[in-house]
């Protein structure tokens, strides 16, 4: 496990721009906290990283998934939030993104944790204050911690 501390908004989109340097296609990023956590912060900078305006990366608490295409792979950022079923969650076609050719974030992964792959990266957003946050950064199977470890070497001053 991996403790980061944001202390501006700008500051948790400059993590998730040096998160974009771990990531590779197949990976899958499961980002949870409540409401204005910093959460679609946090993929707008991973989105920067992969090459994508950050201007363009919206929530898509509406649409279920966006779909951004980066000069390294796509984007694929989810929002479950909505979803009320695991029918629900099929017919969005998750599958294909999960385990698809690009870089798949998901907001409120937890809600259906079941499905996803045992191999991830999962960050806790937690509001310490107005705009400080803690991100708890955890990964999961072999790859999982594989990012957890390129990513603590990327901020050696951390726990």
């Amino acid at each position: 496990m991996l403790e980061l501390t944001s202390t501006s908004p700008e500051e948790t989109v400059k993590i998730g721009q040096i998160l974009s340097q771990c990531l590779l296609p197949g990976d899958l990023v499961n980002l949870n906290g409540t409401l204005g956590a910093g959460k679609t912060l946090l993929v707008k900078g991973i989105g920067q990283g992969l090459g994508i305006d950050p201007g363009a990366v919206t929530s898509p608490t509406f649409s279920i998934i966006n779909e951004y295409e980066g000069t390294k792979f796509p984007l694929y950022h989810f929002d479950l939030y909505r979803l009320e079923s695991d029918l629900d969650l099929e017919q969005v076609g998750y599958e294909e993104y999960f385990y698809g050719a690009g870089v798949t974030v998901v907001e409120w992964g937890d809600l259906f944790r079941h499905h996803l792959p045992e191999e991830r990266l999962d960050i806790e957003l937690e509001s310490l204050g107005t705009e400080e946050r803690k991100l708890t950064v955890t990964g999961r199977g072999g790859r999982g911690r594989q990012v957890e470890e390129q990513l603590r070497g990327l901020f050696p001053c951390t726990s």
